[in-house]
């Protein structure tokens, strides 16, 4: 085999490498395009579920009146659990907005922490105020 032959074999392998590296990059392109993107505020509430399953009960269970104030014990696990204060803030929001909560809210029930403990009850007025979110998001379904 002559140099003129080893050369433009070594060209050939080298277009050959190229061609390869190319579809490579192509897939993994078309792989991350495939991939749906998580929503940030329901990894959260995944992690909420994951770590305090008797306050964030996973569907279909329903959901349960929180106790008063449990974003502040959650600030206390936020470091722990990767999370920022916007984080909580975000998936705290979007938990008790809607038809699951607010059915949940019903007077004398009992809050609960995030341990599962009994931490006070659904006064008439937050019963009513739930019942009302849900009429008015009905509303404009």
């Amino acid at each position: 085999m002559g140099f003129e032959q080893l050369a433009s074999l070594k060209d050939e392998l080298a277009k050959q490498a190229a061609a390869k590296k190319e579809a490579q990059k192509q897939k993994r392109e078309s792989e991350n395009i495939k991939k749906p993107q998580v929503d940030p505020v329901l990894r959260t509430i995944g992690l909420l579920q994951k770590h305090f399953p008797l306050a964030f009960p996973k569907k279909p269970l329903p959901k349960v009146p929180l106790k008063i104030g449990i974003h502040k014990d959650l600030l206390e696990h936020a470091k722990a659990l990767g999370l920022t204060p916007n984080d909580i803030r975000a998936a705290m929001k979007k938990w008790v907005k809607g038809k699951r909560y607010s059915e949940c809210m019903i007077e004398g029930a009992a809050r609960i922490d995030l341990q599962g403990k009994e931490a006070g009850f659904v006064s008439k007025d937050e019963a009513v105020q739930g019942n009302k979110t849900t009429e008015d998001q009905l509303a404009h379904v």
